[in-house]
């Protein structure tokens, strides 16, 4: 299990990363040109965009380095939980918009993070 948890947390961390970067990154307006599947930042200033990517990005973190270097390894269950959290505001963001075809990848992040954080708080911690 713990081989399990390692995995879906390094999954977890690669993919927030690199969308925590992207809109680290990228402009409002080269978010919106990207894609259908960034039409949600119409509805947020350039601010708030920089805010998620920066929160998704130290998730992310959260989830390898304290393990890595064995310090407050706490905090990998209590990144994996923010981050439940980010893709529960993503869900019921994109919910609004009636982007339902949108909500499978904020479902199967959410599960998967929860996973992590059940899996780091409980039988498998560190």
């Amino acid at each position: 299990m713990n081989v399990a948890l390692w995995i879906v947390a390094g999954l977890l961390a690669l993919v927030f990363l690199a969308a925590g970067f992207m809109k680290l990154t990228k402009s409002k307006e080269q978010l919106l040109a990207s894609g259908p599947t960034m039409a949600w930042a119409e509805d947020f200033s350039p601010g708030m965009i920089k805010i998620i990517g920066a929160v998704e990005v130290l998730g992310a973190l959260g989830l390898l380095l304290p393990p890595a270097v064995d310090v407050a390894t706490v905090l990998v269950p209590l990144a994996a939980t923010g981050l439940a959290l980010v893709m529960v505001g993503a869900a019921i963001e994109h919910g609004r918009r009636k982007e339902f075809q949108a909500l499978v990848a904020p479902a199967v992040l959410f599960a998967l993070a929860v996973f992590v954080a059940w899996g780091r708080f409980g039988p498998h911690s560190f």
